[in-house]
């Protein structure tokens, strides 16, 4: 073996390192991309509603809200509390199928 055998032994192994290093990236990032389900269960449900309050809630007396009531589910609506119907595009968006909470008097 002569004095270019190390040199090219030395580059097949920088090379399959450098493949090896290329292929776990490539597989992690697949992973935490697509088979992580921390994302998605990590995810913030409201984007922009009385983020300065710790929790966000609403009261409402039965007598005050008329025949029908109709209210936001997806914290999207311009009119939230209200269901103003973001949900639709939201939905179309993210596939989800989030759509309003419907209040009404029964009828006698």
């Amino acid at each position: 073996m002569g004095p270019g055998h190390n040199s090219a032994v030395r580059v097949e192994w920088i090379a399959a390192v450098s493949l090896a290093a290329g292929a776990a990236a490539v597989g992690y990032l697949a992973y935490k991309k697509f088979l992580s389900k921390d994302k998605c269960c990590k995810a913030m449900v409201n984007p922009h509603i009385q983020k300065d309050n710790p929790k966000v809630v609403h009261a409402f007396d039965v007598e005050d809200l008329g025949d029908k009531a109709v209210y936001c589910r997806c914290w999207r609506s311009k009119k939230f509390p209200l269901c103003d119907g973001s949900h639709t595009k939201h939905n179309e968006e993210t596939g989800d199928n989030v759509g309003p909470l419907i209040i009404k008097r029964k009828e006698a």
